[in-house]
């Protein structure tokens, strides 16, 4: 199925199908995933021209997300060393007017420099940090702390293994195929496929955050909700420019 039909129809059991050329194939794994639900009017103004915030249910949701991406191919070419990266990641749920579902990136903080020169590149707002991921018997977590002490993060979680998160909302939150971003004074989308997540429903135990409000999206409390996945191969096709 065309990336840019999709939007409609249930997005699993798999995503869009990215015509070739590949620009960029990934492994992300043991990922973290915290959300907060908040008013679609707090996320309005980040939206570049020609896109919204996806809403669910009146609501929309910033996320902290954290993942290993332990490998990485470029027009598929593997990338040794350099493409292995811890990732943090601050994001909001986008809706183009051409129907494009994804998400809007607020900052995202790696532990390469090499990924965060190359994301640069294309307008999309990469950190180079001291990230790790922490795993202690059955829970995973993610450590960030930007140079110059500008804002860290701790968080870790429990997954429960033995149910998967196939509720609407956790879909309607990890099924996404795409991001939004501005580049060169345009609204573009990159098309991402990939299988359905793994996704088990999770416990915090330990939640330290800073990226979320220097990003201009203060949260109270604990996320509403707590997911982990196992990780999925993903695909990067060529971007579009949004109407």
């Amino acid at each position: 199925m065309d990336a840019r039909v999709h939007g409609t129809e249930d997005p699993w059991p798999a995503g869009p199908r990215v015509a070739p050329p590949v620009l960029m194939a990934q492994r992300w794994a043991s990922t973290v995933f915290l959300h907060w639900r908040i008013d679609p009017a707090a996320a309005a103004p980040y939206m570049p021209p020609g896109v919204e915030p996806d809403v669910y249910r009146g609501s929309s949701y910033v996320g902290l997300i954290g993942f290993r991406a332990p490998e990485t191919r470029l027009c598929g070419v593997r990338v040794p060393w350099f493409g292995s990266f811890t990732e943090i990641n601050v994001r909001l749920y986008s809706r183009g007017q051409d129907g494009s579902r994804g998400v809007l990136f607020l900052s995202l903080d790696a532990s390469r420099l090499a990924p965060v020169l190359a994301a640069r590149a294309l307008r999309i707002p990469y950190v180079w940090s001291r990230c790790r991921p922490t795993r202690s018997g059955w829970s995973w977590g993610y450590d960030v702390e930007r140079f110059r002490r500008q804002a860290r993060s701790s968080f870790t979680a429990v997954p429960d293994y033995a149910n998967q998160a196939d509720d609407e909302l956790s879909l309607w939150l990890s099924a996404r195929f795409g991001l939004h971003s501005a580049f060169a004074g345009r609204t573009v989308f990159i098309p991402i496929s990939h299988r359905p997540w793994p996704l088990h429903p999770a416990r915090l135990t330990h939640f330290y955050d800073e990226l979320v409000p220097a990003a201009g999206l203060p949260v109270s409390g604990p996320p509403d909700t707590v997911h982990f996945s196992t990780g999925v191969r993903t695909l990067f096709g060529r971007p579009w420019r949004v109407a």
